[in-house]
């Protein structure tokens, strides 16, 4: 497959599933409503996050929001899609990772347009080992493509050749 149409779907079948996901809680649950999935470890809970992670920003000026929660985020997705473009040399995991991140990206970006604020509702709490905040399919699909990034800079790193004398 090629780069454009790898690009296209990976961003467009993230947005998609992060959409539909906030339109499903936003209508199957009450404001603050919390469901169990699987126990105590897994659990669904709708609130809405005016900020960015865990709410940081939440307290800005209107103008101050739209520059860093809106206007920025816009600038550096734009910025990772003409890099995506003009990137003769990424391999498919880069490729990937990059489409998820603009992807997630982009659906919490529309969503701090149209709803000025962002749907969050997964909540992980594995006894005191691994606890998360709040947070949503976007965000993991961010996540995801940052991890993949890593491993590929370790996976694809080209070994330099050092020269002794």
């Amino acid at each position: 497959m090629n780069k454009n149409l790898t690009t296209a779907l990976v961003v467009i079948i993230t947005i998609a599933i992060d959409q539909i996901s906030k339109i499903w809680v936003r209508g199957n649950f009450i404001y603050g409503e919390e469901k169990e999935v699987f126990g105590q470890k897994f659990i669904m809970k709708y609130v809405e996050n005016e900020g960015a992670f865990l709410g940081m920003g939440s307290d800005m000026s209107p103008l101050l929001h739209f520059i860093f929660l809106k206007l920025f985020p816009l600038l550096v997705l734009g910025y990772v899609v003409y890099y995506i473009f003009t990137n003769s040399k990424l391999d498919r995991v880069s490729l990937v990772a990059y489409s998820l991140i603009v992807g997630g990206g982009v659906s919490n970006v529309f969503d701090r347009f149209i709803h000025n604020k962002v749907t969050d509702f997964f909540f992980i709490d594995l006894g005191g080992v691994f606890k998360t905040g709040i947070f949503n399919v976007a965000d993991v699909a961010v996540t995801t493509g940052l991890f993949m990034l890593i491993f590929s800079n370790f996976l694809f790193k080209k070994k330099k050749v050092v020269v002794t004398e």
